[in-house]
């Protein structure tokens, strides 16, 4: 994940070997905890996030607070979101690892409902079977939602990650020790261990580019226009706009997340 400009406090003389020792050593710690007492509230272990202070020059996080609108009804399934995400953000290219994502969904007359996502919608779709018993289809990108009641965060043992001052939530790689506790916190399916690094990675909603005055990459490559992103506070902006005059909502509401990435033309068979 590209340096964010909202920086966690560092020992500056702390070196790679060091932060590989603390690495491991939590990580065995954590095991430990987790085999002598396995309902253990990890909030009593865990090293206090410390949510960043500072930001990029010419940069106020403090003035924003970001999110993403979507509109299924313009949504074609072309996954361009999804290969400029994985360019722009270094994801790893085999399948499984994905920032964004592309799902069909089928609606039978039966009522039945098949949703697929080849290589997350970059290999196309296949043919549908048996389309006479096909009532209707459509296409739903999927992302990080970057909670304002974040599960992840909650359950991080070491605080690595966190909440930005404008509203979007990270990953602070120096930290992270790869304990797949917050993978299996989301409700969104949004998380993911890097192969390589060994640590949590997700959307960022393209923070590096946001900084910069810039939209993040899915929304910049969008043929149809089916992603909107903005200030969700502000009234002038084409998130606010979106909002306004669209009956949004969110998925998993129920579980009072507080999510920010906001659908238009959700059908109810979308979970």
């Amino acid at each position: 994940m590209p340096e964010s400009p909202d920086t966690i406090e560092r020992d500056a003389e702390r070196t790679d070997s060091d932060s590989v020792d603390r690495r491991e050593f939590l990580r065995d710690l954590l095991g430990a905890c987790s085999a002598a007492a396995p309902v253990l509230w990890w909030g009593t272990v865990s090293v206090p996030a410390a949510a960043a202070q500072g930001a990029t020059a010419g940069y106020d996080p403090t003035e924003h607070r970001y999110g993403m609108g979507i509109d299924v009804r313009k949504c074609i399934g072309c996954a361009r979101c999804v290969v400029a995400c994985k360019t722009e953000n270094d994801v790893p290219e085999e399948p499984h690892f994905f920032n964004t994502w592309i799902e069909r969904y089928v609606i039978r007359r039966d009522h039945e409902v098949d949703v697929d996502s080849p290589n997350g919608g970059i290999d196309g779709f296949p043919p549908i079977a048996e389309p006479a018993t096909v009532r209707r289809t459509f296409f739903v990108p999927k992302l990080c939602n970057h909670c304002d009641n974040p599960p992840c965060v909650q359950v991080c043992p070491v605080g690595a990650t966190f909440i930005t001052k404008d509203g979007v939530v990270l990953v602070d790689e120096g930290y992270c020790i790869g304990c797949r506790y917050c993978v299996q916190a989301c409700p969104y399916g949004a998380r993911y261990i890097h192969p390589e690094k060994h640590v949590a990675g997700k959307c960022t909603f393209c923070y590096h580019r946001l900084v910069d005055g810039l939209v993040p990459a899915c929304v910049e490559v969008c043929p149809t226009g089916a992603r909107i992103f903005g200030e969700v506070e502000e009234r002038a902006t084409p998130l606010a706009r979106f909002m306004q005059f669209n009956d949004v909502q969110v998925l998993k509401g129920h579980l009072n997340t507080k999510p920010k990435a906001y659908y238009a033309n959700l059908d109810g068979e979308v979970r």
